[in-house]
């Protein structure tokens, strides 16, 4: 639901919760991406796992249903356009890395652009909910 000026109505610790835990996707994501490729040279065991991309698909397949589930929380579109079109193109890169063996060369780079994309919209749609909370005199929602 929307107020006047484009901003979320409050009330809705869920979405701003789900919100948290889809940053905290992205964030294993990324590091996941990032760490594991260091560690490689480090621990045997983590080349196996930085190469496994079962664990690719994993991730992005928990991601996906808390970002549509939130996307489909924010509607309607006009108010949160710029949210849907980062979150969107991020999920979308996350799954093409993982399911397209065609840019299996890019995989690392897409993963991890398409990390930082969701992670960002999520941020930036937790803090804007935090933000209305606050100046409509509710606490902020956890």
């Amino acid at each position: 639901m929307s107020l006047p000026g484009g901003q979320l109505a409050t009330g809705s610790a869920r979405a701003s919760r789900l919100d948290l835990y889809a940053v905290g996707l992205s964030t294993m994501c990324l590091l996941h991406c990032l760490a594991l490729p260091l560690l490689a040279v480090l621990l045997p065991f983590a080349a196996g796992m930085s190469e496994n991309p079962y664990i690719h698909r994993a991730l992005v397949l928990l991601a996906a249903p808390a970002t549509l589930w939130i996307a489909w929380t924010s509607l309607p579109v006009s108010s949160s356009l710029p949210f849907l079109l980062t979150a969107f193109s991020g999920l979308g890169l996350l799954l093409i890395a993982a399911f397209v063996d065609a840019v299996a060369t890019y995989e690392q780079p897409m993963t991890a652009a398409g990390a930082l994309l969701l992670a960002f919209a999520h941020l930036r749609r937790w803090a804007r909910h935090r933000r209305s909370a606050s100046r409509y005199g509710e606490p902020p929602a956890a």
